[in-house]
C-alpha cells in the first residue's frame, strides 16, 4: 500500500548522515554538469544573494555552480509538493512560482523570475514543507540532495572550526552554551579591510556588529576639532554592538588601523542569538560612558553621541 511505502522512503532519507570530519570525497565523484559562460555568468547571478551560499569560498562556490543542472518547467507545473522527500534545491532563473502551504493549500508567496526554493527538507531531512507550482513557463537550476548536503554542510562545518577559536576568545560570549555559539558562528559572514578603510561611520544607521579576527581596528568620535581615538581593538575584540544594544545610530567610527578580518553579525541574527549576553553588553554600555568622561571631562555630549 501506498502509506507503507511512503513510510519506507522517509526512514531512508532520515537514515543518510552525512560527517564533514570523515570527508575525503574523491574529486572524480562530483557531479559536473557543463555550462556555457552565459548560462554560468546568469547562474552566479542568481544564487549570489543566497543566504546559504553566502560564507562558501570561490572554491566552493565553483563547486555550487558545476552541480547545478538545468530544469524547464511549464505552466502548472508542481516542482515540489507537500509532504514529499527532498530530492533538489532550486534557483530561480525565469518565470513566476507559487508556494501553497497547509491542507487547504493557502497562497503563502509568489516567486517572480528570482530566488530559491527547496532547501529546508535536504537541510534537515525533513518532508516538504510547502508545494510550489509554475505560474507561467519558465527556466530552474537544481541541485541534488546528497551535493547540496555534502557542499554546504561541509562549508558550515569548516566555518564553525574557523569561528570557533575566534569566538572563544571573547569574552562576553562565555555565557552562551556551546551550541548557542555554533549557531552563532553559522550566521557570521566573513568581510575583510584594507588599512586606512573605514568600516562603520558615526551617526549611521546600525546594521550588525562586528567580531575581528585579524588586524588592529581604531574606534573614534567626532568631535568639533576633528576626529578622538577613544580606544583600538585587536584579535577577540568586538565593535558595532552599542549601537544595536541602544537602537540608536553608530556612536563612533570605526577604522581598519591595518589589514583587518572581521565576522559580521547582521541585526537580525545578532537579536535572535545574542540574548543571552545583552546584560552583559548593557554593563559595557556604562564602562564606555566612563571612559568618555576620562576623556572629554564630561558626559553632557555623550547622551547626544548614543
Amino acid at each position: 500500500p501506498l502509506v507503507n511505502r511512503y513510510a519506507s522512503r522517509r526512514k531512508s532519507v532520515f537514515a543518510e548522515t552525512y560527517d564533514p570530519e570523515n570527508d575525503d570525497e574523491d574529486e572524480g565523484a562530483r557531479a559536473i554538469f557543463p555550462k556555457t559562460d552565459e548560462q554560468r555568468a546568469r547562474l552566479c547571478d542568481s544564487v549570489k544573494n543566497i543566504l546559504l551560499f553566502r560564507s562558501l569560498d570561490k572554491e566552493q562556490m565553483n563547486e555550487v555552480l558545476d552541480a547545478m543542472f538545468e530544469k524547464i518547467v511549464q505552466a502548472k507545473d508542481y516542482i515540489i509538493k507537500q509532504g514529499d522527500d527532498g530530492d533538489n534545491f532550486y534557483v530561480i532563473e525565469s518565470g513566476i512560482y507559487n508556494a501553497y502551504v497547509g491542507e487547504d493549500q493557502k497562497h503563502i508567496h509568489t516567486y517572480d523570475n528570482r530566488g530559491s526554493f527547496g532547501e529546508l527538507a535536504l537541510l534537515y531531512n525533513m518532508p516538504r514543507a510547502a508545494t510550489i507550482q509554475a505560474e507561467t513557463d519558465g527556466k530552474l537550476w537544481a541541485m541534488d540532495r546528497q551535493t547540496f548536503r555534502r557542499i554546504l554542510l561541509k562549508s558550515a562545518f569548516r566555518k564553525r572550526k574557523m569561528y570557533e577559536a575566534l569566538l572563544d576568545a571573547v569574552p562576553m560570549l562565555k555565557t552562551l552554551q556551546n551550541y548557542e555559539r555554533m549557531n552563532l558562528a553559522d550566521a557570521l559572514i566573513p568581510q575583510t579591510y584594507a588599512k586606512g578603510d573605514r568600516i562603520i561611520k558615526q551617526g549611521d544607521a546600525a546594521d550588525g556588529m562586528y567580531f575581528i579576527e585579524d588586524g588592529k581596528v581604531s574606534i573614534r568620535i567626532q568631535q568639533d576639532a576633528g576626529e578622538v581615538e577613544i580606544s583600538n581593538l585587536e584579535k577577540g575584540g568586538y565593535f558595532g554592538e552599542l549601537a544595536l544594544v541602544t537602537h540608536r545610530p553608530r556612536a563612533a567610527s570605526a577604522y581598519a588601523v591595518d589589514n583587518v578580518k572581521v565576522a559580521f553579525l547582521d541585526v537580525d541574527a545578532f537579536e535572535r542569538l545574542l540574548g543571552p549576553c545583552m546584560n552583559i553588553m548593557k554593563r559595557n554600555i556604562g564602562d564606555y560612558e566612563t571612559q568618555l568622561v576620562k576623556i572629554f571631562g564630561s558626559k553632557n555630549n555623550i547622551t547626544d553621541i548614543r
